[in-house]
């Protein structure tokens, strides 16, 4: 019965979520900053010829039309991205659409950064990690290697570090740090002393920020930064970084 009554809130409240998400309306606020943006990107890349610059040995630097577009594209998605007028993903395929159309880039050479290897694996990895969340694995997980390390707070310490580092091993620290959190909420309030900070709940909290942190660099399937950095020293070197051999000599330093 205590399962049903649970079963029947998380739907009322995922109801709830998914109307008022479905509620959202193109507000007055967000098509001001729309055209806001769209106005600066206008006025930039069809102002007349600046000025070149000159430097101190009386080199002039003149500012080519493609660098105006640069210029203007950088003011409209600012605006667009700072007061979230679309939604973030809308507003980088849409820097990628004006190169092409204001001949700031070829479309070849704006678009290619979209099919980047790195850029593609880390949207695979977020992909799976969105699989396992939407199932309740992470958290069936969780449960169960906090579940083994029984009522003693310092193995409760060791095994929230195990358990997030684990975690970030396979997707990003973030998302292993968000998964475990609510769970360490629960541990905690049973060993919490009112509304006083105890030793216990600041080393797990503090150490479940630091495990996701040194769990994350261990592999390529947690954060962003492995896979960009690997393309990067490709692109510097020619040489490729396996994924095993990546995790060969990280491992040591998580």
């Amino acid at each position: 019965m205590a399962e049903k009554k649970d079963q029947k809130v998380y739907l009322n409240h995922h109801q709830k979520f998914t109307w008022q998400r479905k509620g959202e309306k193109l507000t007055g606020k967000k098509i001001f900053f729309i055209f806001l943006g769209l106005a600066f990107f206008f006025a930039i890349y069809f102002s007349p010829a600046w000025p070149d610059a000159v430097d101190p040995m009386g080199k002039h630097f003149p500012l080519s039309q493609q660098a105006k577009g640069a210029l203007s594209l950088f003011m409209m998605a600012g605006i667009w991205w700072v007061f979230e007028v679309v939604p973030i993903g809308v507003t980088s395929i849409a820097i990628g659409v004006f190169q092409a159309i204001f001949a700031i880039r070829s479309a070849k050479d704006a678009f290619r950064d979209f099919m980047d290897p790195s850029v593609m694996f880390i949207f695979g990895s977020v992909v799976v990690v969105l699989a396992f969340t939407k199932t309740g694995l992470t958290k069936r997980l969780a449960y169960n290697m906090l579940q083994v390390v029984g009522e003693r707070t310092n193995m409760i310490v060791l095994g929230a570090l195990i358990v997030t580092a684990g975690l970030a091993h396979l997707m990003a620290h973030t998302a292993a740090a968000a998964t475990v959190f609510p769970i360490l909420l629960a541990i905690n309030a049973l060993y919490a002393e009112g509304d006083k900070p105890t030793k216990f709940g600041k080393a797990l909290f503090i150490g479940m920020a630091y495990a996701a942190g040194a769990g994350s660099i261990v592999t390529f399937l947690s954060p962003a930064r492995g896979p960009a950095a690997a393309g990067m020293f490709k692109e510097f070197t020619g040489r490729d970084i396996g994924f095993f051999e990546l995790t060969k000599y990280m491992f040591l330093i998580g």
